[in-house]
């Protein structure tokens, strides 16, 4: 040990007399540090002449500034590096493993690029599918490289109600998006320069600041202004619908069946039911098959259910001409009058010939006619030898139509046929399906009602949805609250949060509260919106634990193994994994971390912030994705009924 001791302490000695001559220092290779960017652990930049490291996830923490312990300084370096985006262009450098969205703009080869819908892996100037717009050589009409946008000016409040606050203020030259801050905490990233705050309280003061934002950083800060909100202009009235989808394959390995809906309890909470899904053909029409993958006639009517499957204890005979889910489910409506049933049509994998059907007056004509046949008069096919169907054999069963269609205008399934007028023929469809009901209520005397399931997200919503035109011919409209984010992103995230969640690295924020505002913006009565919750939850797996030791926007290695579909699993799955749950009541968000595998999802406390949310701001009820995800004591089911009263 003393041998040792005397060798290292000569080494060190050397060490110490050894010049340290100029030029001695590594060059700088790391890339420059920027503030807008989002680095993780492991992450190295250049700022200051020194090389740095990240411990953790940051953005905005100026190392060797910052005293958070984020960054750790490895050493100095001569001569900054070239900037990343050097020369004029400003958006970010494509990447072939990053998911771009409709509205993504990134650099390649010189150019800038425009995505006109979802993408990964397809390379701009190369990739035949469409999906990327040329805007020419980067730097025409765009801002130096380097810069951030100027501030916005003219930051003003126009409207206020007991609950909303309405921003503006003027465009900044260079800006992307706008941070819009509610006294010093961010609420929003909008992308236009108006913003529409709402769930607040009754005659409150509140500050709200703007700052315009671009690749190269964050502008200065406009405002404050001050709004408080009036107590004399109530929201709007509160309508209790609850809407619930039952999955026409959830009869199979899911084991859940009509008659489940009376033994948890659900169906005497229910005002809707939809029926998932009906497919349409490529001649345009609605039809039922037996072929997997494009129809289930047995589970539609064919099938036939056994004394205890059956919603009154009576078995089904093999003779009768309607069976399956379809005669359950009017039994149901027997048991339970004021029950409504409607049929979907599209979904995600059957939204594929929607924009063929929807092209001209014809096709319109032809394919709410070939629906309102099938699903409404119930003139369902007798096929493959079985005995059920026959004109007039569903009659009864649905009490109207819900649209599906995922997305007009917009990236949807990869075999869907998308074209960009696809927005004014939506409408164009609406009106027939309107029109054309409205002959059946005269013909029949039955009052059938017309929805839809909207998305969530803006860029979907201005590409294909002319909202001011097409909702006076809805009874409401569901409007998608979950699948914000998933495993199909590398990065953990909230898959149905309630409110923005400040720090969220995503390129687009996503909440309940974003997209409500965003229809209401354009026309939507807000008592026709109903509220989309889900009964499952989106996972992730080989999560580190993050700065705050709860997973969340950390980087995963793939989808968490599910039930049924890797990264998504049932509530009634999810209640009972282990590991930690947190929960965020600001953005109305909880999730669960195991050191390994990271949930979102909502639960019966969560539901009910949610309830709440929906009576609060006046909107036309909820509607939960599936029935079948709930458990055996209808735990969410009694959450919401509970919430809503």
């Amino acid at each position: 040990m003393i041998l040792v001791a005397i060798v290292s302490l000569m080494a060190l000695l050397a060490f110490a007399a050894s010049p340290v001559t100029a030029g001695a220092q590594e060059q700088c290779t790391a890339p420059l540090w920027s503030s807008s960017e989002v680095y993780v652990g492991g992450d190295q930049v250049t700022h200051d002449g020194h090389t740095w490291e990240a411990n953790w996830w940051t953005q905005g923490e100026e190392p060797g500034v910052t005293t958070s312990g984020v960054w750790n300084d490895l050493a100095p370096c001569e001569g900054d590096p070239d900037p990343p985006d050097a020369g004029p262009c400003i958006h970010p450098v494509w990447d072939a493993a990053t998911v771009y969205l409709g509205g993504d703009r990134v650099t390649h080869d010189g150019h800038t690029w425009l995505a006109k819908w979802w993408t990964q892996g397809e390379e701009p100037g190369v990739t035949t599918s469409g999906v990327w717009d040329d805007e020419g050589v980067c730097g025409d009409d765009e801002p130096p490289p380097d810069e951030p946008p100027d501030t916005p000016t003219g930051l003003t409040v126009t409207a206020t109600t007991d609950s909303t606050v309405s921003l503006d203020w003027d465009d900044a030259a260079g800006a992307d998006d706008y941070l819009v801050f509610r006294d010093g905490d961010q609420v929003a990233t909008s992308t236009s320069s108006n913003f529409i705050d709402s769930g607040l309280s009754p005659s409150t003061q509140y500050s709200y600041t703007v700052q315009a934002r671009n690749a190269h950083g964050t502008s200065g800060t406009a405002g404050p202004v001050v709004a408080t909100t009036d107590d004399d202009q109530p929201p709007g009235q509160f309508v209790d619908r609850r809407v619930g989808y039952f999955t026409q394959w959830g009869i199979y390995g899911r084991d859940f069946m009509v008659n489940d809906l009376v033994l948890n309890g659900t169906a005497e909470k229910l005002t809707h039911i939809n029926y998932a899904f009906g497919n349409i053909n490529a001649d345009g029409e609605c039809f039922i098959v037996n072929q997997t993958g494009v129809g289930d006639a047995w589970a539609d009517y064919q099938r036939g259910f056994t004394a205890a499957e059956s919603v009154d204890g009576v078995a089904d005979v093999w003779d009768q001409e309607l069976k399956g889910n379809f005669n359950q489910l009017r039994k149901l409506k027997e048991m339970f009058p004021g029950l409504k049933v409607q049929i979907s049509l599209g979904g995600w994998t059957w939204s594929e010939n929607f924009s063929d059907a929807a092209l001209t007056a014809q096709s319109r004509s032809e394919l709410v006619a070939s629906c309102i046949d099938l699903y409404l008069r119930g003139d369902l096919p007798i096929q493959g030898g079985e005995p059920a169907g026959g004109p007039g054999s569903a009659f009864g069963v649905f009490d109207g139509i819900d649209l599906d269609w995922e997305w007009p205008a917009s990236e949807g399934h990869p075999h869907n046929t998308v074209r960009p007028e696809d927005r004014e023929n939506l409408t164009a469809l609406v009106q027939e399906f309107r029109s054309q009901l409205d002959d059946l209520e005269a013909e029949t005397g039955r009052d059938y009602s017309l929805t839809a399931f909207l998305p969530a997200d803006p860029r979907k919503i201005e590409a294909g949805f002319e909202v001011d035109q097409i909702m006076p011919y809805f009874d409401f409209v569901t409007v998608q609250g979950y699948d914000f984010h998933g495993a199909w992103e590398n990065t953990t995230n909230h898959q149905s949060n309630l409110f923005p969640a400040p720090g969220d690295p995503s390129p687009v924020t996503f909440s309940v509260d974003t997209a409500i505002i965003e229809y209401v913006s354009r026309g939507a009565p807000a008592d026709k919106l109903v509220v989309g919750v889900p009964y499952y939850g989106r996972g992730w797996t080989g999560v580190s634990a993050g700065p705050n030791g709860d997973g969340l926007f950390q980087s995963s290695s793939g989808a968490a193994p599910g039930t049924w579909e890797a990264g998504y699993d049932d509530y009634k799955v999810i209640k009972n994994k282990s590991g930690t749950r947190f929960r965020d009541s600001q953005t109305g968000t909880l999730w669960l971390y195991d050191g390994n595998q990271f949930w979102t999802y909502d639960d019966p406390v969560l539901l009910e912030q949610k309830m709440s949310y929906i009576q609060n701001n006046g909107l036309g009820g909820v509607m939960m994705w599936s029935l079948d995800g709930d458990d055996t004591q209808g735990s969410l089911i009694d959450a919401i009924d509970a919430g809503l009263g």
